[in-house]
């Protein structure tokens, strides 16, 4: 048995558990906040947030050793609770954070090995290294970086290259139209304006722009047949060139349709984003650090269209699930060793 824990903010964390778990022999049960995905087969936990109000923020860092644990709070007992009597119950084999240092102490002090989601980024504060340093080993979902590494603080880092919910689809060159758009940003916020977008079309009338972007009001309807990703990926396919932001489900996404790309990072905590951005021009591709002036956009498109998808390849072969899996699947039957 493994244990899951998958953080509710965006949709990304659910991703990556349906996709590594459709691969999984081992029997999984997942830990949320989130509602639960679809597609993911396993047993479910619902735990209650631990941030609704009241909140004594002040001692929620608990000195900065931790990230969130406020004092006297009803719902981060209820959920700590209830992972450690499922660990007493199952006495898991292994467990997964993505991503929590909480749950991975928390769980580590039960005495199960745990394997921890890989963040890029600045990531040097006293939680982080704590996380990292009673992990198993850390699963990160992007190539070997070509020129430095990620401080891994001591824990195994497993690469096992990006990975999204449309690996294994058909991508045929063909379908794309030349001199089309695809804008494509999920929903964990954006720096970018409508103006911006607006400004960036008009700076480059030789493209045809889509965008899927949430809460713009430039955004095509999405309709019923686009809940499982279908009319995203549609999307994707009419695009000669994409523009994503620099978060990794929407970058892998369109290492899936293997399309050509300008990245651009927003801002995130920890610099994640950016980090992203530079292991990606490592790569060869076009990736940015903030959002470009308007004028810079064609330049910017013909380079992508340029580049191409090559450099893809290596950064999402389109087996990074199934390498996780295994991985997962070995350290489970191995008790959390590694070989």
């Amino acid at each position: 048995m493994i244990g899951w824990y998958v953080h509710h903010h965006g949709v990304g964390h659910l991703q990556r558990l349906v996709a590594v778990t459709q691969h999984l022999r081992t029997p999984v049960t997942a830990f949320s906040s989130a509602a639960r995905p679809a597609g993911f087969a396993g047993e479910w936990v619902q735990l209650d947030r631990d941030d609704d109000e009241p909140v004594d923020r002040s001692s929620a860092t608990a000195g900065g050793a931790l990230h969130w644990v406020p004092l006297h709070h009803a719902g981060l007992r209820s959920r700590s609770a209830a992972v450690v009597e499922w660990v007493a119950r199952e006495r898991p084999r292994l467990f997964v954070t993505d991503v929590s240092v909480e749950m991975t102490a928390l769980v580590r002090l039960c005495g199960v090995p745990v394997v921890v989601a890989a963040m890029l980024g600045d990531r040097h504060d006293p939680a982080h290294r704590l996380g990292r340093a009673v992990a198993q080993a850390l699963l990160a979902p992007w190539p070997a970086p070509r020129r430095s590494a990620q401080d891994d603080d001591g824990a195994p880092v497993l690469h096992v290259g990006a990975f999204s919910r449309f690996d294994g689809r058909d991508a045929p060159a063909a379908a794309s139209e030349p001199g089309r758009v695809l804008v494509l940003w999920g929903s964990g916020g954006r720096d970018v304006t409508d103006a911006d977008l607006l400004a960036a079309a008009e700076a480059a009338p030789g493209w045809r722009w889509e965008h899927r972007v949430p809460g713009s009001a430039l955004s095509a309807p999405v309709g019923e047949g686009s809940r499982d990703g279908d009319g995203v990926w549609e999307a994707l396919l009419r695009a000669e060139v994409v523009v994503v932001h620099g978060g990794h489900n929407a970058v892998a996404e369109v290492a899936a349709a293997r399309r050509a790309a300008v990245v651009v990072a927003q801002e995130r905590p920890f610099g994640e984003q950016v980090r992203r951005a530079e292991l990606l021009r490592a790569e060869g591709l076009v990736a940015l650090d903030a959002w470009p002036r308007a004028h810079e956009w064609p330049e910017l498109l013909e380079r992508a269209r340029a580049v191409g998808a090559g450099p893809w390849e290596r950064w999402a072969p389109g087996d990074g699930a199934q390498r996780a899996a295994r991985h997962l699947d070995a350290l489970a039957a191995a008790g959390g060793r590694l070989a």
